[in-house]
């Protein structure tokens, strides 16, 4: 029986006006893949992950959920399965007059009817899962880099959603924090089951987690199916190669 992809992308162009960002992507996103978007600074890493989560429609093609069309269903269809996303913004995107027990109780009070003793919990949990227990009461302005992108990750669980899609979590981080979140990342895949979607142009990071992925090449504004991020560095594209090794290669 064949496994249906949690995200497939056909035909997928991107652009601004006249100018073409990136045009015919073809990818899958399989059940458990921590599936990389890679490429240099420029190429449209971040647009597609506005196309990906429904924040900026394609100029063509179409993104599918579980085999349902998000860009061609109804907007109420649209939003059911945006909350089968968990989204963390490069910059963490948390707000910074709340605590992180009230940054990561926004999406519950939203979306779940649930009391607040019962919200509390579950905000308790969710910062235990990413390393923040006791930290409930901080304020971001509290926090170093890291604690902020991990209480970002929390907030991005806390609907138990299918699909965790990461915008470079490396970003502005010292090595060996870097690394720590890349073990979390491998971490809560594990032991959640979730599909994770990193979208990264950190090396380090994307040979320690990737299991598959795409590079976007900013010349032909295309993408290169690489797979295995190990494999590619190995025998892959010249052009990936050449990514993958800064060049040296």
């Amino acid at each position: 029986m064949e496994v249906v992809p949690h995200i497939e992308v056909r035909g997928l162009s991107m652009a601004y006006g006249e100018f073409v960002v990136q045009r015919d992507l073809a990818f899958r996103v399989n059940p458990g893949d921590i599936f990389v978007i890679m490429g240099g600074n420029g190429c449209g890493k971040t647009t597609l992950m506005r196309a990906l989560t429904g924040l900026q429609r394609p100029a063509s093609g179409t993104v599918l959920y579980g085999g349902e069309d998000f860009w061609n269903a109804a907007p109420e269809d649209q939003e059911r399965l945006q909350r089968r996303l968990g989204i963390m913004f490069q910059g963490g995107a948390l707000w910074s007059s709340l605590t992180l027990a009230e940054n990561v109780a926004l999406p519950l009070a939203e979306y779940v009817d649930l009391s607040p003793s019962h919200i509390a919990e579950i905000v308790s949990f969710k910062l235990a899962l990413v390393g923040l227990a006791g930290f409930e009461d901080f304020y971001p302005s509290e926090l170093s880099g890291g604690m902020k992108k991990r209480a970002s990750l929390a907030r991005a669980m806390a609907l138990d959603p299918e699909i965790l899609i990461i915008d470079e979590p490396s970003s502005g981080l010292d090595p060996l924090t870097a690394r720590r979140l890349d073990d979390l990342i491998l971490e809560l895949r594990d032991s959640l089951g979730a599909t994770i979607v990193v979208i990264s142009h950190d090396l380090a990071s994307i040979l320690t987690i990737g299991s598959d992925s795409i590079y976007l090449d900013a010349e032909t504004h295309t993408m290169i199916a690489t797979g295995n991020p190990r494999q590619a560095l190995q025998s892959g594209d010249a052009k990936v190669r050449h990514f993958l090794t800064r060049g040296t290669a």
